[in-house]
């Protein structure tokens, strides 16, 4: 028997998004979605069903779901979990289009609510269903609401969706007096049927969305999800993520030093810049920069400029920017020249621009003060402003203050922001009115800047979006039978894909050592194997800079109660620096790869960059150079370092992780020499599953 085709699933969908007909099933809870639906102006029917009570919300009931005179588009479903599921079946086998299930105690409550979670799925066929455990959805393009809380939202004809798997954080973002306009607010509790992928793609689709916003607390499935955000650079609507918690790490296990660097969250960051998704880690600078992507798309370029009559709010605002990494070019003469004639001598004209207090209060002359900074044709524009207490101030000559910007932003056409230093100093009519115009009224110096370095992140991800290499699944996780390779096995490995490694020797003959490293040549590095014998240089494992017999026989005799296997190596000079690259295996994201400063400071150092795998050449010199040792591998004070044979390095011990990605619990190479004409690989460790484990 053949599942449900795309089409049919994707028009359930929409009918649960944008329904013309609803039913709701429960009590007070279903109740409550039928007074939301009618105070955001929802004018399609409303049936409702309930055993025994004659009304809900002034609406006649029917008893039973037999007795609709129609088919919903729609349904909210606010029973317990064990009717949720016989409902749903019911629902299904009616042909309505999507369901929301408010019940809670599915899969988030131990194997007897993970069966039902699993019938309920089945159940729901080839509908569209949020949740279970979700508070459900709001569209505000529409005006519909299956949603059973309260909730301060309006009517919007555009604005961002927000998606989220928590629904008192969604119920509290209605709330928000940041005059940003939310058009849809979904919550997906449990995922069980429909998810955050289905639902992007959905947004994607309608041209009234200017960003999405996701408030995740697990990564969706890793190979979809990118495709998804991957479509969305494709058509400018930039996705703005805060993500909680942490997936779980395939390895389990701390043998190398990229165990204890490469943490989940790592990974995520390297999710987000790869898809070109910005990452927030509060609710304050999510909700700023989706405002900021509403205004004014994604643009890039990190130049600002900003005006204020306090010297103080300049600094901060000019100190801020330094450090978010966004600069404040000095103004052309042009638009000093045309500075000076509206401020005279006795103010300073620079970026960032204190104009003083002289035209406080005088529209024309700040009219044209605040055109003149506004054609310095920069990224973007900053005013600062913060309003009085509106119940205690006279708010008249800041309500000037802002029709000068306006004006001047309409002369221009260049783009600009009002920004408060306080979140409660921008007025809610006033943040509306700013939109209107198409300034975004920005609450926050630190949001407000961290919002335009985001959106220049996310215009970067656009223009070259053709370049991002497409994620695969990770596969299953590794559970049990795991095989640690020792550094002769691991070396050999990776040399076979192109890795340089050391001339070397391996024998269990202690007497023949002296002769084996006069052989090879000296000097010489001595090390034990043996199984287990991971960071052989803190149980003093290894010798370097053996340069005699005799030496190298003290130092085989020092380490006899380690190993009775040696490794001989021909010691390699010359480095210019010294790498840890290393790749792990997580089980929802896949293979992530690791550079670093290495050796054996590497965590004292945690100087490091995660990439996902697969990675171009382009993305892993980049992040190479990136790290605060990167100039070393630039020439820095004239230090030769090969940086195109690290690369090359990077990019075999990859393909190895890429070849095995099935077995794979990770492979380090620490360190990884930097030299002047190449680079070399002279310790390494491989952990992989046995095969069928």
């Amino acid at each position: 028997m053949s599942g449900p085709s795309a089409t049919q699933v994707r028009s359930n969908l929409q009918r649960l998004l944008a329904p013309r007909s609803l039913a709701v099933i429960g009590g007070r809870a279903a109740e409550d979605a039928v007074l939301q639906s009618r105070d955001i102006g929802y004018d399609g029917q409303i049936w409702a069903v309930h055993p025994t009570r004659e009304h809900i919300g002034g609406i006649p009931c029917h008893t039973d779901l037999s007795h609709l005179p129609g088919v919903p588009d729609a349904a909210f479903v606010a029973v317990n979990r064990e009717s949720t599921v016989s409902v749903v079946d019911r629902l299904a086998r009616l042909g309505v289009g999507g369901v929301v299930c408010h019940a809670s105690g599915f899969a988030e409550d131990g194997e007897y609510g993970a069966r039902l979670e699993r019938d309920l799925v089945a159940a729901a066929r080839d509908m569209a269903l949020l949740g279970p455990n979700c508070l459900g959805l709001v569209n505000y393009l529409e005006g519909v609401a299956l949603w059973p809380e309260q909730q301060g939202g309006a009517r919007v004809d555009t604005g961002v969706a927000l998606i989220a798997q928590s629904g008192n954080i969604s119920e509290n973002l209605t709330m928000q007096r940041r005059s940003l306009p939310v058009a849809a607010l979904m919550t997906i509790g449990n995922s069980a049927v429909t998810g955050v992928v289905d639902l992007v793609g959905e947004m994607l689709d309608d041209p009234r969305i200017t960003a999405v916003g996701l408030l995740l607390e697990e990564i969706p499935e890793v190979e979809v999800f990118s495709r998804v955000a991957v479509e969305a650079l494709r058509r400018h609507v930039p996705i703005v993520a805060i993500k909680s918690g942490s997936s779980e790490l395939g390895a389990q296990v701390t043998l190398s030093h990229t165990s204890s660097l490469a943490d989940s969250d790592s990974l995520v960051d390297a999710l987000f810049r790869r898809l070109g998704i910005a990452r927030l880690h509060d609710v304050e600078t999510f909700l700023e920069t989706l405002k900021l992507m509403h205004v004014h798309d994604c643009r890039p370029g990190t130049e600002i400029a900003s005006a204020s009559c306090s010297g103080g709010e300049a600094a901060l605002l000019a100190d801020l920017a330094h450090r978010i990494g966004l600069t404040m070019p000095a103004l052309p003469e042009e638009t000093r020249a045309r500075l000076h004639g509206v401020l005279g001598d006795r103010v300073s004209i620079r970026n960032p621009l204190d104009y003083h207090t002289y035209i406080w209060g005088d529209e024309d002359r700040l009219t044209e003060c605040f055109t003149a900074l506004l054609d310095a044709g920069l990224d973007q524009h900053l005013l600062m402003l913060d309003f009085p207490r509106a119940d205690r101030c006279d708010l008249g000559e800041f309500e000037t203050t802002v029709a000068a910007f306006e004006a001047a932003q309409r002369k221009t056409g260049a783009r600009a922001c009002v920004v408060s230093s306080l979140p409660e100093s921008m007025p809610e009519d006033v943040g509306r009115r700013l939109l209107d115009v198409g300034i975004a009224p920005m609450q926050g110096i630190g949001s407000c800047l961290t919002a335009i370095a985001e959106a220049a992140r996310v215009a970067a991800a656009q223009a070259t979006v053709d370049e991002i290499l497409p994620l695969p699944a990770p596969g299953p996780a590794v559970v049990s039978a795991v095989s640690t390779w020792d550094e002769v096995e691991s070396k050999t490995a990776l040399a076979s894909y192109g890795l340089r490694v050391p001339a070397s020797v391996t024998t269990d003959d202690v007497d023949a050592l002296p002769a084996v490293a006069s052989q090879l040549g000296f000097p010489v590095v001595l090390k034990a194997l043996g199984a287990g014998i991971a960071h052989k240089s803190e149980i003093g494992g290894v010798e370097v800079g053996l340069d005699t017999e005799d030496a190298v026989r003290r130092a085989a005799a020092g380490m006899a109660d380690l190993a009775h296997t040696f490794l001989v190596e021909r010691m390699v000079g010359g480095a210019v620096l010294e790498l840890l690259v290393g790749v792990q295996r997580d089980t929802r994201l896949g293979l992530g790869l690791t550079l670093g400063a290495g050796g054996v400071l590497v965590e004292l150092l945690d100087d490091t960059a995660t990439l996902l795998l697969p990675a171009t050449r382009d993305q892993i010199r980049t992040a190479l150079t990136g790290l605060r040792i990167g100039p070393v591998l630039q020439g820095f004070r004239e230090r030769d370092a090969d940086l195109e044979a690290v690369v090359s390095a990077v990019e075999a011990i990859a393909a190895f992780a890429i070849d095995h990605a099935d077995r794979l619990v990770e492979v380090e190479v620490n360190p990884l020499l930097v030299l002047p004409d190449g680079a070399m690989a002279v310790d390494a460790l491989i952990r992989l599953a046995e095969p069928g484990a």
